[in-house]
């Protein structure tokens, strides 16, 4: 903040009402009227799914999919596609919605197989997070699945695509990710998902390797 003094907390913040805007199919804009801390009634634009069903917390799911062979380097299945909203292709994990009745794990390797034809197990899943939380209401579950590449489903995967979806599948090294990110980057005309790119840097910060170790004086 550019005040040198913080404002007064007087109130817990809290929704007074929510009014519709326009509806699409697939997005909705509501104005959210809310009070804050400082008891201050105040006015939000906010974005929101018109699929989430009404006994869930997400409303879909992220996919990191690890694709592990014999004799091959451990590969981080992604998936790369047009986004209108972008105007541009993109670098994502795959991801969906989660369809009624199911589970986030189901969800995960339902699209997992629709999206790049690979069979896998699920070996961990996030909490609830938020995705965009300035601009909309949208929540996932990020899911970790491990792909076996040696097993015969998963050789030559099929991809199970709606139409119209257009999904090309890319492999990229789980060793040196950041760089092999970076360099497609450079190559292409393409935008990295903000998920993918800070698991990239994570990844490189947990298997980075000083080149001199402090020696400790006694």
């Amino acid at each position: 903040m550019s005040n040198s003094e913080d404002p007064k907390v007087t109130t817990t913040p809290h929704i007074v009402k929510e009014e519709l805007l326009v509806e699409g199919k697939w997005v909705k804009l509501e104005k959210t009227t809310y009070v804050d801390q400082a008891g201050n009634t105040r006015v939000w634009e906010t974005a929101k799914r018109t699929t989430r069903r009404s006994n869930t917390e997400a409303d879909g799911v992220g996919i990191i999919a690890l694709l592990k062979r014999t004799l091959h380097k451990d590969c981080v299945v992604m998936v790369k596609q047009f986004r209108p909203p972008l105007g541009s292709f993109t670098l994502e994990f795959p991801a969906g919605l989660i369809d009624k009745g199911e589970t986030a794990e189901a969800a995960a390797l339902r699209e997992l197989k629709e999206e790049t034809g690979y069979k896998g197990e699920v070996v961990g899943v996030t909490p609830v997070t938020c995705l965009d939380p300035g601009l909309s209401n949208s929540t996932t579950h990020t899911v970790l699945v491990n792909i076996n590449g040696d097993d015969v489903e998963n050789i030559h995967p099929v991809q199970q695509l709606g139409d119209p979806e257009f999904v090309e599948v890319i492999l990229l090294p789980l060793d040196g990710f950041q760089a092999k990110i970076d360099d497609l980057l450079r190559r292409e005309k393409i935008v990295a998902d903000a998920k993918v790119y800070i698991f990239a840097m994570g990844m490189a910060q947990a298997f980075f390797k000083p080149r001199e170790l402090p020696v400790l004086k006694q």
